[in-house]
């Protein structure tokens, strides 16, 4: 027969590992946090983004629309976008979208570099108040680092809508396919164009 103390500190035990299985988790999730970005091609923006120290993850998809399911060859309405995973504990709301400003072309809703059309322009989608703060007060932030007025930066800042993932082939693109990639990134000019726009600020 086991003493009634033995029994006792086993279930001390067995308490303390499901306290720990269920803080541990929970401590993970309150520290992750979400934002979505359109700026453009999203195999690009998603592999500018998801190199950051303090990103978990970056998905290629479309949001901002009202089409259910959409696809890449039907997402009328939508924008491609990237949603990105952070750990805010390493990396800010505030300092991620520094990093989305530097990687796009904030004067141009008509589309990003050699991509044209609605699916393609630069947009902030906040899910909360704190972000919605945060998107405007970068907008700010960037007029007086540009020296140009506030109605120049053609960013919609708009809240979140349903996210829909993107095929499969269209995750980690520039991974996957580097070939490929290189060449219709220098070929749309992206680069070229973020050099002129933000030079040392870059």
């Amino acid at each position: 027969m086991i003493p009634m103390t033995k029994i006792f500190r086993r279930l001390i035990v067995t308490f303390l590992i499901l306290q720990v299985l269920i803080i541990f988790p929970l401590q993970v999730f309150a520290d992750s946090e979400e934002a979505i970005f359109a700026g453009g091609c999203f195999w690009c923006l998603e592999h500018d983004l998801e190199e950051l120290e303090g990103v978990l993850s970056a998905e290629s998809g479309y949001s901002g629309g009202d089409l259910i399911n959409p696809t890449y060859e039907n997402h009328g309405g939508h924008q491609e976008v990237v949603k990105v995973s952070f750990d805010s504990d390493v990396i800010s709301y505030k300092d991620l979208l520094k990093q989305y400003w530097i990687n796009i072309d904030p004067f141009d809703n008509k589309g990003q570099f050699c991509d044209r059309g609605d699916s393609y322009k630069p947009v902030i989608f906040t899910s909360n108040q704190e972000q919605e703060r945060a998107a405007k007060e970068s907008q700010e932030n960037i007029s007086v680092l540009l020296n140009i007025p506030l109605d120049q930066l053609k960013v919609d800042i708009i809240d979140s809508k349903l996210f829909w993932l993107a095929e499969k082939y269209h995750q980690d693109f520039a991974v996957k396919n580097p070939l490929k990639y290189n060449f219709y990134r220098t070929s749309c000019g992206r680069d070229n164009r973020l050099n002129k726009v933000w030079g040392k600020n870059k």
